[in-house]
């Protein structure tokens, strides 16, 4: 099965271009997805993230206050790098797991920190969704109503746009409209259901 590897920068559009290719029948992995689902109350991960960072990463249910901890990690490099050894080997063996079950042509594995995470050894091609960084600003203060020094934060904390546009075998270009986008998923189908027939 040939595993394609989808990446970009934050609000980017990468979970736009996942539920067009499943909309196309395509199996979807998403990293972020496994994450949320590691992280519910009572999981292993949970725990090993409210032990390194205290409970004032848990919200009143005893879940995980994403903003809290968001806005930890995107401050303090070191406490980025403390929350990525506890989840990524996690989600990675999870990705791993739920890649063996599948029987498929191929498959795509949503990872937002590929190249940051050295995960290329996951996949076969490398499919990077790209947009300018003053569009990647403006949807994130539209959508999450960042502060521009979130912004900032958030953005340095991911490779950039050269490095990510340099590992990519394969680019969508988020910046016009739904209906273009969609066009070129469903080019990019075609092409990887002819690769993935001659695939080993």
């Amino acid at each position: 099965m040939l595993i394609i590897g989808l990446t970009g920068g934050i609000a980017s559009g990468k979970s736009t271009v996942a539920r067009l290719f499943r909309g196309l029948g395509v199996p979807i992995i998403d990293a972020d997805e496994i994450s949320r689902e590691l992280v519910e109350p009572g999981s292993i991960c949970l725990d090993q993230i409210a032990a390194e960072f205290g409970n004032v990463i848990l919200d009143s249910d005893s879940r995980l206050d994403r903003r809290k901890l968001r806005e930890l990690i995107f401050n303090d490099p070191s406490a980025r790098r403390r929350l990525e050894a506890i989840l990524h080997p996690a989600i990675r063996r999870e990705m791993q797991c739920r890649v063996d079950k599948l029987d498929s042509p191929y498959c795509i594995l949503v990872i937002p920190l590929l190249i940051e995470a050295n995960q290329r050894d996951l996949v076969d091609r490398v499919l990077v969704v790209d947009v300018a960084v003053d569009v990647q600003r403006q949807r994130l203060r539209e959508r999450d109503h960042a502060t521009e020094t979130l912004i900032d934060a958030m953005l340095s904390a991911q490779t950039d746009r050269q490095t990510r546009l340099a590992a990519a075998e394969d680019v969508l270009t988020n910046d016009s409209n739904l209906a273009d986008l969609d066009q070129q998923v469903r080019s990019l189908h075609q092409r990887y259901q002819t690769l993935a027939a001659s695939h080993g």
